[in-house]
């Protein structure tokens, strides 16, 4: 099956919560999926990298804009959540288990900006 962002993206929408479930590993993996790619089963949101990049995505640079389908993946930082946090964005926004503000996953992410990877699948 191939990549259809759209409906990943769709999926991430209509699935998200008002706010965070903990569960922002599972909910942008099941979004994906929804558009036609399986990834492997992590724990940690922050370990989805390699298997977004064996699926065929790649890293985009900082500075490029965000686009409808891409995946961003943000390592922990000093006294947040060791999982760290994982998110698709719809062209507009981004979503993991819930519609987030911003790419950060919350103000401590936000604070912290520890490092991340958005990555897009061609």
């Amino acid at each position: 099956m191939n990549w259809n962002k759209t409906t990943a993206a769709s999926y991430a929408k209509s699935h998200a919560g008002s706010h965070s479930q903990a569960r922002c590993a599972k909910y942008p993996r099941k979004a994906i999926q929804a558009g036609g790619i399986t990834l492997g089963h992590t724990y940690h949101a922050k370990d989805y990298g390699p298997m977004l990049k064996s699926a065929g995505f790649s890293a985009i640079g900082t500075f490029e804009q965000p686009r409808e389908g891409d995946v961003i993946v943000i390592q922990p930082y000093a006294g947040g959540n060791p999982s760290g946090h994982m998110a698709i964005y719809d062209g507009r926004e981004w979503y993991s288990d819930f519609k987030q503000r911003d790419m950060w996953a919350g103000p401590g992410y936000r604070a912290a900006k520890p490092s991340y990877i958005i990555y897009r699948k061609q």
